[in-house]
């Protein structure tokens, strides 16, 4: 299983080195050290942290819809909306994720959509590509090798 840094780790989460670090001392997350001596934790537990804040995230906006199909729900501020005559852009800022939405005027008026709303991004889509960077590639090889 691969281990990230703390600054890493706190990267991938959205969250600064320092929340991260209170958070180990606190319990919150468990970390373990590197092959260099320094902390890190765990891909695994990083991954249920992440989990974690995400579900907190959704309860925070509100009440959470009886049913519903899309499973990929990213909560964030909304940062820039642009309205034309029949359709409207709409960008949400999600921890460190910019998402983008193409809509309907209509619904975005409904919406009451503008900069500064808090709001969830819904995305399903039928085709989503999953791509791993070389960093990742190079960890994997390397702690498979051990």
């Amino acid at each position: 299983m691969p281990t990230f840094r703390i600054s890493e780790a706190a990267s991938l989460l959205g969250i600064s080195p320092d929340t991260l670090r209170r958070w180990a001392d606190g319990g919150r997350v468990e970390t373990t050290t590197d092959a260099s001596g320094r902390l890190a934790v765990d891909g695994a537990a990083l991954a249920r942290l992440a989990e974690e804040l995400a579900d907190r995230a959704d309860r925070e906006v509100g009440e959470k819809a009886q049913a519903h199909s899309a499973r990929n729900r990213f909560s964030g501020l909304v940062t820039r909306v642009v309205r034309d005559t029949v359709m409207a852009q709409v960008e949400i800022q999600a921890g460190p994720y910019r998402v983008v939405s193409l809509l309907s005027r209509e619904a975005a008026d409904e919406l009451g959509l503008e900069p500064g709303m808090i709001a969830i991004a819904a995305v399903k889509a039928t085709n989503v590509s999953v791509e791993i960077p070389a960093a990742e590639s190079a960890r994997s090889s390397g702690s498979a090798a051990r």
